[in-house]
Parts: structure tokens; C-alpha cells; sequence
């Protein structure tokens, strides 16, 4: 039980780390807490996945166990390795591509971003109400529209 539960503080601790290291505004950073978070979720299905047993194979035995071991824990595992890796990947290109671009692996604010959460609701309303609309936005009805024809209908280009 005692292991059981000094597992479980180390995917907490694990998790946690992660999770900080996610909230910080270097890209960097975030990678790593990226990869933590899912060493972590890989070390808890390995812990929910049971204790060791004999191989899903019919017929053999590992060290006289008296029950089969889980394999989907272990597949699991090995597909969220894959995509881990792949995500690790796109965070790397967006953090080369961001150092190329500003020589900087911090993510700033955006100006308009801050403009606009600094404004009131009704400001916001009223902004939108003056905007003018693009030319043929309406709301979508049941009546049939040219481009609801299927091909080879009346109607259809």
C-alpha cells in the first residue's frame, strides 16, 4: 500500500512541476513542462495498469504469476510516447521559428489583445454595432440556396 501511495506523490509531483513550468512565457520552459506532464500521465498508466504478471500470450508463464498482465496499460503507454514526441516536435519549430523571427523565446503580450480586455461590455457592444457587416452574411434558413443543389440538379454550376 506504502508503494502505492509514494507513487501516486511522485506523478503529483511530477504533474505539478509541470503544470508550473507550462504556466511560464518562455517557450522553452513550456516544452518542459509539456514533457513532464506527460511523463507523468505515461507513469500513472503504468501504475493503474496493475502489478506484473504473466505475458497476455497463451500458454506462457513469467516467474510462477498467478495472474495475466494488462496490456493495453503497456499500449497506452506507447501511443502516448508517440504523440508526446510529435507534440515536442511542434513546440520546438514554433520556438525556432520564434527565435528567428524575434530573437526572443519569451511570448509577449499582444497590443490589441490587452486594448480590447481592458474594454467595458457595453464599449465592446457598442464597437460591434458599428462595424459594418460583410456582404451576403445572413443566417442560414431550410430553403434551399444555390449552393445546397447537388451536382447534376437544376440549379447547380
Amino acid at each position: 500500500m506504502t508503494s502505492y501511495l509514494i507513487q501516486l506523490a511522485t506523478i503529483g509531483g511530477v504533474t505539478s512541476a509541470g503544470v508550473y513550468l507550462l504556466l511560464e512565457r518562455t517557450l522553452t520552459r513550456m516544452l518542459m513542462g509539456l514533457l513532464l506532464i506527460s511523463n507523468a500521465v505515461n507513469l500513472l498508466l503504468l501504475t493503474a495498469g496493475g502489478s506484473a504478471g504473466n505475458p497476455p500470450i497463451r500458454g506462457r508463464t513469467s516467474d510462477g504469476a498467478q495472474h495475466t498482465a494488462d496490456p493495453l496499460a503497456q499500449a497506452m503507454i506507447l501511443t502516448a510516447i508517440v504523440i508526446t514526441m510529435g507534440i515536442a516536435a511542434f513546440v520546438l519549430a514554433l520556438a525556432y521559428r520564434s527565435y528567428r523571427l524575434t530573437t526572443a523565446d519569451e511570448v509577449s503580450d499582444d497590443p490589441e489583445d490587452t486594448r480590447v480586455s481592458r474594454l467595458s461590455d457595453e464599449e465592446a457592444a457598442k464597437i460591434d454595432a458599428d462595424r459594418p457587416k460583410p456582404p451576403g452574411l445572413h443566417k442560414d434558413t431550410d430553403a434551399p440556396d444555390e449552393l445546397d443543389a447537388l451536382p447534376g440538379e437544376e440549379g447547380s454550376r
